[in-house]
């Protein structure tokens, strides 16, 4: 199973307000492992950089200035997309950022049933708990201290691991090895042994004088004396 992470930095939050995708990070994964494929570009929006906007991510309209148009990048992206499964934090908003993109090019927008929001899954497995992408990392141990700035490329690499561990972890060597049986023939080996006769004790007529003697002479024996009849 093929599924794409990706991420977008923008110039705000609002498309159709006039805001403008600048980065785009993708990573692919089959089976829900990595497999080191990568898409990522960044793009000139052809408008200024808000300062609140620069802050969360450090690219400046300068930066951006020499970069490709979104236009320039978008068969190359598309390619890489392909058809499967697109998995974002907070999707609606990623989706929609790159719809908007791909209208102003004149290609057919992304279906939003291809869209996998893993804040709607953090929110469904966690009730009550924080759900932003720093918080899932704390809660999965997953390490994100070189993250000082949002990245797109660096968040999606953060966000298919969170992605893995909410879908209930990594399961490695799922495969049981096979159980080799050894059968043992066992043989039954009839042993014949030498049967015995029983031993017989007698009682000599001495042996059973004395006992007579000795029982005669007990006083207020347990088991009383034995009435004549």
């Amino acid at each position: 199973m093929r599924e794409i992470i990706f991420d977008t930095e923008t110039t705000g939050l609002s498309f159709s307000g006039g805001d403008r995708l600048v980065e785009i990070g993708c990573i692919e994964m089959i089976n829900r492992v990595e497999t080191g494929r990568t898409f990522h570009a960044y793009v000139n929006p052809q408008r200024s950089m808000p300062p609140e906007a620069q802050a969360v991510h450090g690219l400046s309209e300068t930066f951006l200035s020499d970069k490709p148009l979104f236009a320039d990048i978008c068969e190359d992206l598309l390619a890489f997309l392909g058809d499967c499964p697109l998995i974002a934090h907070n999707a609606n908003f990623d989706m929609g950022f790159l719809n908007g993109e791909l209208k102003l090019c004149g290609r057919a927008i992304v279906p939003m049933d291809r869209m996998v929001d893993t804040l709607v899954i953090a929110r469904t497995r966690h009730p009550g708990a924080k759900h932003s992408l720093d918080a899932l990392c704390n809660r999965y141990g997953i390490d994100r201290s070189h993250r000082t700035l949002h990245g797109a490329l660096l968040d999606a690499q953060l966000l298919a691991q969170v992605y893995v561990e909410l879908r209930g972890g990594r399961q490695i060597g799922l495969g049981l090895a096979e159980v080799v049986v050894e059968e043992v023939a066992i043989s039954t080996v009839s042993v014949q042994r030498a049967i015995r006769p029983p031993r017989v004790f007698a009682v000599s007529d001495a042996e059973l004088a004395r006992h007579a003697a000795f029982v005669a002479g007990l006083k207020d024996p347990l088991w009383g004396t034995a009435a004549s009849g």
